[in-house]
């Protein structure tokens, strides 16, 4: 036998004990251990991530020593070599972000409240402020010739040139004073005409006081005219390219509304210190205007939005509201809108203005001349449920100055549109049965660069496509998900991707497809690494109604049926589990490997009303929360029965916050169904909710109290049979401990005892601290072993 491949079998036959024994010896998950500090037992991954100016460096947040923080680390492009940037180093690198000019050669950005414009060819850094106050939002003019920044409320603009400051609003609180020289009295008026005509000291004094308010009047010509706003505030301030116009809104908001106060018990005063957090669904909310200044006529004036098309109609759920009480019709009055913008074409000449509507269920793209004030809308899209949000970056100008382009759910997917602004001819740049995620031209504006979930719903990756519209090339690969950070070259892209079972790294790849990404991360412990986390499959199944439900099963290794299973429900409503990427929900996963290892199947469902399957899913929930989002999760249960041989009477339910809200309403409305329902942080009651969210999807309660009554738990609170475990935390800022104390109270009036709440004085809406999540889910567990993982629950 050769000597080498003697030593060989030899070393491999040495290798065997150990190998069975490491089969043999799975690390074993216990609650304890998942819900210790992530950073130090799973690690930190990569953060924050931006290139230099020069793409020739990647910075990033990361924390691979386990310290108290995360620190800045940079890679470099060409040799990939990492290191940390040293405190002294960090002192001299320019802050990132800011407005650049159009030759990329200049850019100025905020830094501890003072600007700095930078010169990116020389490095040459000069102050453009240094003051006590704070200057932001820095931008350069159309002609680049000046800086622009805000300071108190005001915009100002320093010349690149000379360094010289002007102002140019002059907002100011309060009414305009009277102007003391008009008397509008006639007794008065006679009275001082009579002193002018009869004495000579008086001539002379009232001539020069003219004279005096002539020159004042000459010398405040290069100054802002003062623009009184009363008790409004003021935002959204925009200079045209011209300069002539400034337009701004005005925000008023309303007078002594109710705001929430939530009690904070464990305080180092060692008093009860009262948290203000936020007013309830329905409260009145802030109203806007939008004024404009014409500095060459030296006036202001409102754009009014009357000629809207459909600003007048009634949403369908009034009118139905109206029909089943017998009232008459009548048209509503104009409803109110909130306005972005405006946004001005490349070439300066154009510019279009966005509104939404309060109630949400309108936006209008429409033409503005800031000259005339006259808008005339280009595009309006309507929803009786709600227009999604988007995002910022959601509307833009073609290089050829005469078309926009806009994200819309017009054909039921978030797709790109253009639209000619002169002739109004719309034309779609992509399509299909997937979501547009994130969208950036590229600066020769040959290009769109998209994110989207074209391969699958529980997929993110990169593309790019003509810019007038074409084949769509996919740049990134790996399964999974991508957040691409593009370098100012455009020629490398810093992504950070992640799996089902990988937690974020960071990745560099040519901006070319088919390149081949290097991995420059590796940050999870090997504590973590040593256990076999589990990839879930992503599966689809149908519900009642006939739709494919997305959602993530963890089977056990070896099921002979009959077992105990578990139903997770992800929070924030329009969210989306049922991926291919690392889960924000990371404490979930690993409890779910737990809870397999204990031979439960675990199911994780893209409800009705989560992200990235389109508007149809997204407004499933529109007036009924509670519907549909709930009967998918009981026809997941029938699923779980009917294909993997789950025990019926072995289903439990859980989840925090919108997840908390289902849970509830399984154990109250569905008792057949799930045996032990854990409930954390969880709407209670939707009528104490914020407006924000929760109008969008039902309403007000004043207007639309059927919505409401059908969607909240604590109507529901008699149907309870099974075990129900409550969680929440008294210092909750965003699902106020009060919806859960008034759900107990209503469970101790119904003489209810299979239900316990646990509290956590210390914890809001996310818990921080380990302790608590430990006891929270050890509580959870405990329920579900209890009441589930035995042969003959009760």
């Amino acid at each position: 036998m050769h000597t080498i491949t003697k030593y060989l079998i030899l070393g491999t036959i040495a290798l065997l004990p150990f190998l069975h024994s490491n089969a043999q010896t799975k690390p074993t998950l216990t609650v304890e251990k998942i819900m210790q500090d992530p950073a130090l037992w799973i690690g930190t991954s990569p953060s924050d991530i931006y290139w230099s100016d020069d793409s020739k460096r990647v910075y990033f947040q990361w924390n691979p020593e386990k310290a108290s923080r995360d620190s800045l680390y940079v890679v470099q492009t060409n040799s990939k070599k990492v290191t940390k940037v040293s405190a002294a180093e960090r002192q001299r690198l320019f802050t990132p972000g800011g407005a650049y000019t159009q030759n990329r050669n200049n850019r100025v950005y905020e830094r501890g409240g003072d600007i700095f414009l930078v010169d990116l060819k020389s490095g040459k850094l000069s102050q453009v402020t240094k003051t006590v106050e704070r200057e932001s939002s820095p931008a350069f003019t159309f002609d680049e010739q000046e800086v622009t920044y805000f300071k108190d409320g005001n915009l100002y603009a320093w010349s690149v040139g000379n360094g010289q400051i002007r102002q140019l609003t002059d907002f100011r609180k309060g009414r305009k004073p009277a102007d003391p020289n008009l008397i509008k009295d006639k007794q008065e008026a006679f009275l001082r005409e009579q002193q002018v005509e009869l004495l000579k000291i008086i001539q002379k004094r009232e001539e020069e006081r003219k004279q005096q308010r002539l020159a004042q009047k000459e010398a405040a010509r290069n100054r802002p005219k003062e623009i009184y706003i009363e008790d409004k505030t003021v935002d959204n301030v925009i200079l045209s390219p011209d300069e002539r116009f400034i337009t701004y809104r005005l925000v008023s908001r309303p007078a002594n509304s109710k705001i929430a106060q939530v009690p904070n018990y464990v305080t180092a005063s060692g008093y009860t210190e009262d948290i203000p957090t936020r007013t309830k669904v329905g409260a009145v909310q802030a109203t806007y205007e939008l004024g404009l200044y014409d500095t060459k006529l030296d006036t202001t004036y409102l754009v009014y939005f009357k000629g809207l098309s459909g600003i007048q109609e009634k949403p369908d759920f009034l009118r139905e509201n109206q029909k089943r009480s017998d009232t008459a019709w009548t048209s509503a009055e104009t409803r109110k809108i909130m306005m972005f913008g405006p946004y001005y074409s490349p070439d300066g000449k154009k510019a279009v203005l966005v509104a939404r509507s309060h109630d949400n269920k309108d936006r209008w793209i429409m033409n503005f001349d800031p000259t005339t004030r006259a808008i005339k809308t280009i595009d309006r899209q309507h929803d009786e449920a709600w227009i999604n949000g988007y995002g910022p970056g959601e509307i833009g100008w073609m290089p050829d100055n005469e078309t926009i382009w806009f994200l819309s759910e017009e054909s039921g997917y978030a797709h790109l549109y253009n639209v000619n602004v002169a002739t109004g001819q719309k034309k779609a740049l992509t399509s299909g049965t997937f979501e547009v995620l994130s969208i950036y031209q590229s600066k020769d504006k040959k290009y769109w660069y998209l994110t989207t979930n074209q391969v699958h719903p529980g997929e993110q990756h990169f593309y790019r496509i003509p810019l007038k519209g074409g084949r769509m090339e996919q740049i990134t690969k790996m399964t999974g998900a991508h957040e691409v950070t593009m370098s100012p070259d455009e020629k490398t892209l810093a992504i950070r991707y992640s799996y089902s079972n990988k937690p974020w790294e960071l990745y560099m790849m040519d901006n070319k497809p088919g390149a081949k990404p290097v991995q420059i991360t590796k940050s999870t412990t090997p504590e973590f690494s040593a256990y076999p986390w589990r990839e879930p499959e992503v599966i689809t199944y149908k519900a009642a109604d006939g739709a494919d439900v997305h959602a993530r099963i963890y089977k056990p290794e070896n099921a002979s049926g009959n077992g105990p299973a578990v139903i997770f429900v992800h929070g924030a409503g329009y969210l989306q589990n049922a991926h291919k990427w690392w889960s924000t929900y990371f404490r979930e996963y690993m409890f779910h490997n737990l809870l397999v290892d204990k031979g439960y199947t675990v199911l994780d469902i893209d409800y009705r009303g989560s992200k990235g399957y389109g508007r149809d899913w997204r407004t499933g929930i529109y007036r009924h929360m509670g519907g549909k989002d709930l009967s998918d999760h009981v026809d997941g249960a029938k699923m779980l029965v009917d294909k993997y041989k789950v025990d019926p009477k072995r289903i439990g339910i859980y989840g925090g916050s919108y997840g908390g809200f289902i849970t509830l309403m399984a154990m109250f409305t569905q008792p057949d169904v799930f045996a032990a329902g854990a409930a954390l942080r969880s709407v209670t009651d939707w009528s104490h909710y914020n407006h924000g969210y929760t109008s969008n999807i039902l309403n007000e309660p004043q207007e639309d109290s059927l919505a409401y009554a059908r969607s909240s738990p604590i109507y529901y609170a008699e149907g309870l049979k099974g075990a129900l475990l409550m969680c929440h935390g008294m210092v909750d800022t965003n699902v106020h401990f009060q919806d859960i104390v008034r759900l107990s109270q209503r469970l101790i009036e119904l003489g209810k005892e299979n239900w316990e709440l646990a509290v956590y004085p210390v914890e809001d809406h996310g818990f921080v601290e380990p302790s608590s999540w430990t006891d929270e889910y050890k509580r959870i567990l405990k329920l579900f072993e209890t009441n589930l993982n035995k042969t003959d629950p009760k």
